[in-house]
């Protein structure tokens, strides 16, 4: 009988290279997470706490993706759309290269712009400017809010006067 068998057919392999990924990095971040400090304070919660549940959460990972690599039947990945790509990673070389420059805002504005734009949203004279007023708002609220330092720009001194 010449019919489909699945036990005759080979894993997924790139899912077995995810699970392999997945194992490494949640065995390297529970091992880092063994070696810090353990104080609870009050809550007993300390600072090894977090790291370990998100290692013990990328082991799980690890063996879902293995066993599905077994269970289902591969599927082929859709074709990549190099342009698209190319937005995206423009993007963040943008925000990387214009961060301590121009500012948060500007900057992460240009990288939701050009990521929208790899998404397929081909107006950048409307993605760049709600993308730096999303970006000016979360800046205010990590800065005002939260007293965290994020790097200023010309829009960023312009709003809190620093």
């Amino acid at each position: 009988m010449s019919g489909y068998n699945p036990s005759q057919r080979r894993p997924d392999g790139a899912a077995l290279a995810m699970a392999g990924l997945l194992a490494v990095l949640g065995g390297v971040i529970l091992w880092d997470a063994a070696r810090l400090h353990q104080t609870g304070g009050y809550s007993g919660v300390g600072p090894g706490d977090v790291a370990r549940w998100i290692g013990y959460a990328l082991l799980a990972l690890a063996v879902w993706s293995g066993v599905a690599a077994f269970r289902e039947t591969p599927v082929r990945p859709p074709r990549q759309d190099a342009v698209s790509v190319l937005w995206v990673a423009g993007g963040l070389g943008a925000q990387i290269l214009l961060l301590n420059t121009a500012g948060f805002a500007i900057a992460t504005g240009l990288l939701f712009a050009f990521t929208a734009r790899g998404f397929g949203k081909r107006n950048l004279a409307l993605t760049i400017p709600v993308g730096i007023i999303f970006a000016l708002v979360v800046y205010l609220v990590f800065a005002g809010l939260l007293k965290l330092t994020l790097p200023a720009g010309p829009l960023e001194h312009l709003f809190l006067g620093k």
